[in-house]
């Protein structure tokens, strides 16, 4: 059996097949990967840095194919996919140049007797990653799994199986394979799965942690948001800022866990906010064929997110909303398009203001008092992503220290706010655990201990039997 990805912008088209892999294979796969991860226990860190570092050298020599493969299996533009692949590489050269570091192991030996703390592979990891940045979302994972000495077996989505199949074949100690829920779950219970990590959203997240909760293993869980954007009442954006704003929101057709997805602006300055705001989206949004270069939104990736986005803006219409199309599709097509959309007037109830829309639709309300906005901000069980924007910068940290939400930006949203040196996780039910920075090269490690204390060294004191420890 074979799973077929189909073109969103042209769906009568196959782009390509992956082979499925049903569940009563996983046994055989995880036992490879496991007799894999005990030969590389006694392998160098340096080995397996300068793996990674080749690794990227690849991916830079094949950024042209791989990124028309990855435009047509997922919509995205294809500069959009060269600025995926482009910046895996950068992020494998830095788990490269940091994971010895980050990972290395200390010791103490003073007073109170010997300490030693060795941070350790866990062994096998599951990764599963979603659709809609295949090659980064799993390249996060990957780096610092095998930088730390595990294996990795890799569940890519099957919307977007293609170009990250090729992608961790350039990595050792990577095994893919493909299929839907009950592959998911039989690699989860693998007995020699030790540890999960899972990118998605938020249903699939309490499946995936439920069933490595009954198998005892450690998950980490990046999940969906429903990131507010704040304007604070002396916010100042110039033209470019406006652009930077709109992609935000329309970047990948909506599709980012991380997207600005409600916007709150001052109502006193809400005319002058649209008036910028409408005058960008139409300069900088243009939708249609991702391999288009001009394009920046392409189609969204299935028929069901085309009737995900129907129902949500059908809910806003209801409530009263007024539906501002920014951008024309292209006309004569049965791709998966919707048009990029602004929504204004909208009640807090309203499912576009609730839900994470995941798509080309974004809400702009209105507030009037600073509590009242930071409430309706932190009025969600989601608690991802968030942005604040103001001309004084110590003004934005004090208001994003009181949002509840893993990593807030200020004064811009989305990928252009990231850092590798920052972590980035969610809070609530927008999961657990860290990618990028140092924290999230240790996801993959465990730390080990041995210790001597000094009561029982040559010439100690000694202790009672029941004693309690010491420092």
């Amino acid at each position: 059996m074979k799973i077929d990805r189909e073109n969103p912008a042209y769906p009568h088209e196959i782009v390509g097949s992956v082979p499925m892999t049903p569940p009563d294979a996983v046994e055989a796969v995880v036992r490879q990967s496991h007799r894999e991860f005990l030969d590389r226990l006694a392998q160098p860190i340096e080995q397996r840095l300068a793996a990674l570092g080749a690794a990227a050298d690849s991916l830079d020599a094949r950024v042209s194919d791989l990124a028309a493969l990855l435009a047509r299996e997922s919509g995205k533009p294809i500069a959009d996919c060269r600025g995926e692949i482009g910046f895996a590489a950068t992020y494998l050269r830095w788990v490269r140049d940091n994971a010895a570091a980050a990972l290395r192991p200390s010791a103490i030996d003073d007073a109170y007797g010997r300490l030693a703390l060795t941070p350790a592979p866990f062994g096998v990891v599951a990764a599963i990653t979603p659709w809609n940045a295949p090659i980064i979302l799993s390249v996060l994972k990957l780096g610092p799994a095998l930088a730390a000495g595990n294996t990795v077996v890799l569940k890519p989505s099957p919307l977007a199986p293609l170009a990250v199949t090729e992608v961790a074949a350039l990595l050792p100690g990577v095994r893919v394979i493909h299929g839907g829920p009950d592959t998911v779950r039989a690699l989860i219970a693998h007995p020699l799965i030790r540890k999960v990590a899972f990118t998605g959203g938020e249903e699939a997240g309490r499946s995936i942690a439920a069933a490595a909760g009954q198998a005892l293993t450690p998950v980490v869980l990046e999940l969906g948001g429903n990131d507010p954007a704040v304007f604070l009442d002396d916010f100042a954006l110039s033209p470019a800022d406006y652009e930077r704003l709109v992609l935000a929101s329309f970047a990948t057709a909506g599709q980012v866990c991380m997207a600005a997805k409600r916007l709150y602006v001052p109502a006193r300055r809400l005319d002058e906010f649209l008036e910028s705001y409408l005058a960008a989206a139409h300069r900088i949004l243009i939708v249609g064929d991702p391999l288009d270069e001009l394009v920046s939104m392409g189609p969204v990736v299935s028929r069901a997110a085309t009737q995900r986005m129907t129902d949500l803006l059908a809910d806003a219409w209801s409530r009263g909303g007024w539906l501002v199309p920014l951008a024309e599709i292209p006309s004569g097509t049965d791709g998966y398009y919707v048009a990029p959309t602004l929504a204004l007037d909208l009640p807090d109830a309203a499912w576009l203001v609730r839900r994470e829309q995941f798509g080309p639709a974004v809400p702009v309300l209105t507030y009037t008092d600073e509590r009242e906005v930071l409430a309706r901000a932190n009025d969600c069980e989601l608690g991802l992503g968030a942005s604040v924007w103001s001309a004084d910068e110590d003004r934005a940290f004090a208001f994003a220290a009181r949002i509840e939400a893993g990593f807030t930006f200020i004064n811009t949203h989305n990928r252009t706010g990231m850092s590798l040196r920052a972590p980035f996780g969610g809070t609530k039910q927008s999961g657990f655990g860290r990618e990028y920075a140092d924290e999230g090269l240790r996801e993959y490690v465990q730390t080990t201990v041995r210790h001597a204390p000094a009561a029982f060294r040559a010439g100690g004191s000694g202790l009672s039997a029941r004693a309690y420890p010491q420092p």
